[in-house]
């Protein structure tokens, strides 16, 4: 008697399947097949700057904001990967953000956690957060923390542009949170905090709140406090990573690197769902691997970052990309500053993060 094949031995009668189709099953060894399938590879890649100007400059000259439909009224150019059609991942959505001279993107708010990196701003830039206007100068970076009203505003005379950062794919699609959004009734929201009101509760004296046992959580109310409102300016940021290099020693895979800290906690991740760092390399950094994704954007300089086979070359204000799993480093042509950005902290809040060496 010829032996049978596995797949034979797991072949369905025709009552079978059609027992299992009419009531919506499937069999374990079926499902198995399309578990960790249903999203494509992500693929190293990289967007230069050249070509996202072209594409937001043509974008701004053809769609006013105002023409722009109700919901996410914002006019910006994403970058999308090959593995996964609506952001560079399946957990970080990146996209260039730009406002004209006296346009108003128009106040909303969501449950995705959600930054601007300015790279083309100035003092009539203003992102307004939870009543406060953020001065929006280059290479500023502004949290938008859950559920918090926020509007651009451009009341200057030259296109403001940023990178918008955002955990949406892991929001929309991981978790299916599709209710978590809401516009503002007006345009813009009434600004009701002194410019710096933000900063100045979260610096070393913090506000004293009684706790009330009968308070009743609300919306995003759950295990922590949100990550607030904040500017982190680059001014301070700069200066604070060119102390590390005169008197620490690099990291070997990051080189000088400042993580971006929660305000409320002054400790990183910034986000639940993200981390954030500004790098300074200064030497090619050791290769090494890990089972996060990284998103970077080119604050200053020239480099290539090795990502399996590939040789990524990058120069300011380009964006790119290293999926999870694949052996990485750097090599700087000279200096650079780079802002990293990873889905990290997903993976520690499940004791799944790993990293290691290549062998």
């Amino acid at each position: 008697m010829a032996q049978q094949e596995p797949e034979d031995l797991l072949e369905l009668s025709a009552d079978t399947r059609s027992i299992l189709e009419d009531n919506d099953l499937r069999p374990l060894w079926e499902v198995e097949e399309d578990l960790g399938n249903l999203v494509g590879d992500i693929d190293p890649d990289i967007w230069k700057w050249e070509d996202i100007q072209n594409a937001i400059d043509s974008i701004e000259d053809d769609v006013p904001i105002a023409d722009l439909p109700p919901g996410f009224q914002r006019r910006v150019a994403v970058p999308v990967n090959t593995g996964y059609r609506n952001a560079v991942s399946n957990t970080i959505y990146l996209g260039i953000q730009t406002v004209s001279p006296g346009e108003t993107a128009p106040s909303h708010r969501h449950g995705a956690n959600a930054l601007r990196f300015t790279i083309d701003g100035n003092e009539d830039m203003k992102t307004v957060v939870a009543g406060e206007e953020f001065p929006m100068l280059d290479n500023d970076l502004i949290t938008t923390p859950q559920w918090e009203w926020h509007d651009h505003v451009n009341d200057s005379s030259e296109t403001a542009a940023w990178l918008d950062v955002l955990d949406l794919p892991l929001v929309l699609d991981s978790l299916n949170a599709r209710n978590t959004f809401e516009n503002h009734e007006l345009e813009r929201q009434p600004v009701t905090k002194s410019r710096g009101y933000w900063e100045s509760q979260y610096g070393r004296a913090r506000p004293f709140e009684d706790k009330k046992e009968d308070d009743i959580p609300g919306p995003f109310q759950g295990n922590r406090e949100a990550t607030p409102p904040y500017r982190f300016q680059w001014s301070d940021t700069q200066e604070a990573l060119r102390q590390r290099a005169e008197n620490d020693e690099p990291d070997p895979h990051d080189g000088y690197s400042l993580s971006y800290v929660n305000p409320a906690t002054g400790e990183p991740p910034l986000f639940p769902t993200m981390s954030f760092r500004a790098q300074l390399l200064q030497d090619a950094t050791d290769p090494h691997f890990h089972n996060a994704t990284e998103a970077y954007f080119v604050i200053e300089g020239d480099g290539v970052t090795h990502v399996g086979d590939e040789a990524l070359e990058w120069s300011k204000r380009d964006i790119f990309l290293v999926p999870p799993d694949e052996t990485h480093h750097h090599e700087p042509d000279d200096e650079a500053i780079l802002l990293g950005i990873t889905d990290r902290p997903v993976f520690e809040a499940f004791n799944f993060y790993a990293e290691a060496k290549p062998s």
